[in-house]
Formats: structure tokens, C-alpha cells, sequence
């Protein structure tokens, strides 16, 4: 399809949303005018309050159809006289897309690259162009991919999909926009019934009667069916467009393997689905596993640690395996992009190019100085929060943050420690509790699902155990760390190995059954205790 129909067919699924809100205030105002026919009273005005409290949604979302701005600050942007290499090569594959060169280059601290245009006049005149590329796949590329990534993304920008995107965006932002405003007052009118009634259950008690039960389920509810209706339209917007978008990604792959090869194509695809898991998995189990104490990697490491994980040989088997078993890709009918399996068995099945096997630097050999870079990158995209959190080498963060995570599973213990018998919230007073028959007591008062609110005796017990048993192992990990008879290490091959005393693998799991059986037998785990004393 040209690009012209492709406008057109986006300008008719634009106007298509005016048309559905011109449609529902023409009913509206029909029901007021045939309310008021037969004469005003108070049913008519407290229609007409309804109607318009409707209709509001409806003309804001109305009035404020705009293309949200693409300001630049999603990034860290880079001129070309710090990163020369890196510019010359988006030159160079931009005059082989045969397409204008981006107006400026912004490097993210994700897993993608992406090409916008500040389009004007609904995509009729170009704009401002910018370039968005991922440092985090910058570390698992090399060159050639690289390559191959960059005219994917100049394909964009050959066949207009950027421009005509302002109108698509516009319709899309628009539907989003009035959705969120029937969502949002829906939930208001929940909360305000909830209140209601709760208020209500509270005086009913105080009086000596039976309180109701809360229901909410008829508040909101002309605000949830008109949010059906726009959600539908929305629906039938994505799926009008969806095979013009999968068709723009697929020209966009055969660009690439024009300029860059078949074989650096399909690699960077597989590459890129692989580095999108590794990059989740380094976030949370590394990255972000000092934040629960308040502290962040070495300057420049919060991106950068990523190509230690990639280079570590013992986690070459799982990232093969990645390569290998490819997802088959969301079935969704409204995904806009093909699934990645099927995008590398097209590139994978045409002609071979004899360009396969070729060697290529790492992209990231591209940027100058990469390690002021991945340091500037954090300043640029991390939360103001995050950049005050002071650093830490990476043995003691991932330490310090998995013992905040455990410190933070112990506390609705020791709420419920204090709650009871008051005092000190130890290992070693919930043990004198639990000799003294007070255990399922504390244990009570953890939180648990409505099931064990209203089951009682054994039943009860069974429902509370796990929180209890997760509770109290955290209680006596932070006692074992802080005793510093146990600790954390960190690897890059394997999760975070936990160091414990000679035997404690096998006994202490068997002690901390022990003492939350029905009956609790605390001994065992006190001998594996450190002395109260010497904890002290």
C-alpha cells in the first residue's frame, strides 16, 4: 500500500473517533431534549446532571487530540564532535538507506533503538529527526548488528512510517485519553461508595445492628460502559492499522539485510531478543539489588555490569539457549509488530548474501570513552532519588541489599511480636513466646488471605504456617548476618550464594520446622542461635 492510502486510511481512523464522539453527544443531547419535552422536574435535572457528567470525558478528549511532544529528554544526547565513530556510522548507513540523517542522536538506557520525527501538519511536512539507541544493546551487538539495528530504523524513515505515525498517534493518544477519564472517575465513584457504605457499617455497629457488607459493584457504572465503548473503537483502530505496521517492520528487515547482510540481520534480531531478557534479569537481581538498603553499583556500572553478566562463561549455556528457543511471539491481533521468530526465518530463507562470518568489533568500541558514557547515561535517565543513594563496590551492595530485603520480610513479624508480648522483637523472644504457648497468637496477627480470617484451630494453623515459616527464617538469617556467622557473595555465574556455618544447610530448615509445628519445639534452632551475649 502507498503512502498515500496510508494516510488516508489513518486520517479515516482519526476521524472516525470524532465521529464516535459526535455520535454519543448527539444521543446525549437527544435524551435531554426528550426528557424535557414532557416538562422540567426533578428526574429530568438529575438526568441532566448524569448526561453531562458523561459527556465530559467525551469533549475533553475531544479538545485535547494532540501529538504528544517528542522533547529529547528521554535520553543522554551526543554530539557529534564526543562521538565521532558512532556518527559517522549512522552517516554512512543513513546514505545507504538513502534517507535523511537523524538531527540528533540520544542513547537510552534500554534494550531497543528507535527513530521519531516531529512531523508537522498531520506527517505532511518533515520535522525534526531523532535517534534513540539503547546502550544496554550497544554491550550484546557488534558492529555489523549494529548496522543491521540502524537500517531497520532508516527503513522507518524511507517509507514515511514516521510521519504518517503523528496521525496514528493522534487517534491513538485521543481514545487512551478519554478511556483513562471514564476509568478514572469510575474508580472515584467506587472509593466514594465504599466510604459510604463503610461509614454507614460503621454506625450500624456502634448502634448494636448487623453491619451490611460492602458493595461497590453498581458504583461507576455508566462510567465503565462508556469506557467499553471507546476501548472497542480502539480495538478496531489497532487491528485497521495493524497489517500496514507488520508490513513496515518486514520492509524495514529487507532494508537491512540490503545494507548490512542477511546473516548480520537475523543475528541482531535474535541477539537483541537475548540481550532484552539478560538486560531484565542484570536489573533485577543486580542492578537493583542494593536499593532496598539505599545504595547504588560503582559510578558508571548501573548500565555497565551488564557486560559482566554476558561475559561470564558459566552463563554462555542459558544465553544460548535464548538464541536458540525464540519465543513465538504474542498472538494478540493488535500487536503491530511480527513476532521475532517469524521475522528471522523470512530473513533467514533468502538467498545467502556471502556476507556471513565476517569479522566485526564490538559496538560499543564505537563510543568514545564508553565508561564516561554508561556514567553520564545514569545521570541522564536515573530518578533525582536514585542519584543521591550513595555507591557501593559489588560485594557489599548485593550483601547490604539482600539482607534489606530480608529485614523488610521480617518487620510484619515483628509488628506482630510488639503487638503481643511487646518489647524486644528477637529471634530469641518469639522462641520464649512459643515456649510459653504464645506462638500461633503472634502468628495471628501476620497478614493472610480471607480464607484464614475465617478458619480457625488446625485449619487456621495450616493457613498461617508458610507466612510464619518465611517470617522466621528471615528473622534468623538478619541474627545469623548480623552475628556475622553467615553472609552473602556475590556471583556473576549463579544467584547470590549464601554462606552459612558448617551444617546449617541441612539443620537449620529442619529447626525452623520444628519450631512452627502445631506443637513448637524450639531447641533446635536455639543451638544453632549465636549466643544472646555475643550478638549483643
Amino acid at each position: 500500500m502507498g503512502v498515500f492510502l496510508r494516510a488516508l486510511r489513518a486520517l479515516v481512523v482519526l476521524a472516525g473517533f470524532y465521529l464516535l464522539c459526535f455520535v454519543v453527544l448527539g444521543v446525549f443531547a437527544g435524551i435531554g431534549v426528550a426528557v424535557y419535552w414532557r416538562g422540567v422536574n426533578p428526574l429530568a435535572l438529575k438526568l441532566t446532571v448524569v448526561l453531562a457528567l458523561l459527556a465530559f470525558p467525551v469533549v475533553r478528549g475531544m479538545l485535547l487530540v494532540r501529538t504528544p511532544k517528542d522533547d529529547g529528554d528521554e535520553g543522554l544526547p551526543v554530539a557529534e564532535r564526543q562521538q565521532p565513530r558512532l556518527w559517522a556510522v549512522v552517516r554512512e548507513v543513513a546514505g545507504a538507506a538513502g534517507t535523511r540523517m537523524p538531527d540528533e542522536i540520544l542513547l537510552t538506557g534500554t534494550v531497543n533503538a528507535a527513530v521519531s520525527e516531529n512531523a508537522r501538519l498531520l506527517g505532511l511536512l518533515p520535522g525534526r529527526r531523532r535517534l534513540y539507541l539503547g546502550v544496554p544493546l550497544m554491550t550484546g551487538l557488534d558492529e555489523a548488528q549494529l548496522r543491521a539495528v540502524l537500517a531497520h530504523e532508516f527503513g522507518h524513515y524511507g517509507h514515511a512510517d514516521t510521519r504518517l505515525s503523528a496521525i496514528t498517534a493522534r487517534g491513538r493518544h485521543a481514545v487512551a485519553r478519554t478511556v483513562n477519564a471514564f476509568t478514572e472517575r469510575a474508580e472515584q465513584r467506587v472509593e466514594k461508595e465504599r466510604m459510604r457504605q463503610e461509614k454507614a457499617a460503621e454506625k450500624a455497629l456502634r448502634k448494636g445492628r448487623e453491619a451490611k457488607e460492602v458493595d461497590t459493584r453498581g458504583a461507576g457504572w455508566g462510567y465503565r460502559q462508556m469506557s467499553k465503548l471507546f476501548i472497542a473503537y480502539g480495538k478496531f483502530a489497532l487491528r485497521a492499522t495493524r497489517s500496514d505496521a507488520r508490513r513496515q517492520e518486514l520492509a524495514a528487515d529487507r532494508l537491512a539485510v540490503r545494507i548490512a547482510g542477511r546473516d548480520a540481520t537475523a543475528s541482531a534480531l535474535r541477539e537483541a531478543a537475548v540481550l532484552d531478557a539478560a538486560h531484565g534479569f542484570y536489573l533485577r537481581g543486580y542492578a537493583s539489588v542494593g536499593v532496598a538498603a539505599g545504595l547504588l553499583p560503582p559510578y558508571g556500572q548501573f548500565y555497565g555490569g551488564l557486560a559482566r553478566l554476558l561475559a561470564e562463561p558459566a552463563r554462555q549455556e542459558e544465553l544460548d539457549e535464548l538464541r536458540r528457543d525464540l519465543p513465538p511471539g504474542d498472538p494478540s491481533p493488535y500487536d503491530a509488530h511480527p513476532p521475532t521468530a517469524e521475522r528471522i526465518r523470512l530473513i533467514e530463507a533468502m538467498p545467502d548474501d556471502g556476507r556471513g562470518g565476517l569479522p566485526a568489533g564490538p559496538a560499543m568500541a564505537l563510543l568514545d570513552d564508553p565508561a564516561r558514557v554508561l556514567a553520564d547515561l545514569e545521570a541522564a535517565t536515573l530518578t533525582q532519588e536514585a542519584l543521591h543513594m550513595p555507591r557501593a563496590d559489588w560485594p557489599e551492595l548485593v550483601h547490604h541489599g539482600i539482607r534489606a530485603g530480608h529485614d523488610a520480610d521480617a518487620e510484619p513479624l515483628r509488628d506482630a511480636m510488639a503487638r503481643v508480648i511487646g518489647g524486644r522483637t528477637t529471634v530469641h523472644a518469639l522462641l520464649d513466646a512459643a515456649d510459653r504457648g504464645g506462638l500461633w497468637q503472634i502468628a495471628a496477627g501476620l497478614p493472610q488471605p480471607r480464607a484464614a480470617q475465617q478458619a480457625s484451630g488446625r485449619a487456621a494453623r495450616e493457613f498461617l504456617r508458610p507466612a510464619l515459616l518465611d517470617s522466621l527464617s528471615s528473622l534468623v538469617l538478619l541474627e545469623l548476618v548480623d552475628a556475622r556467622a553467615a553472609w552473602w557473595e556475590l556471583s556473576w555465574a549463579e544467584s547470590a550464594r549464601l554462606h552459612l556455618p558448617d551444617g546449617y544447610d541441612t539443620l537449620l530448615p529442619q529447626a525452623l520446622e520444628a519450631a512452627v509445628a502445631d506443637v513448637p519445639d524450639t531447641a533446635p534452632l536455639r543451638r544453632l542461635l549465636p549466643p544472646q551475649a555475643a550478638h549483643a
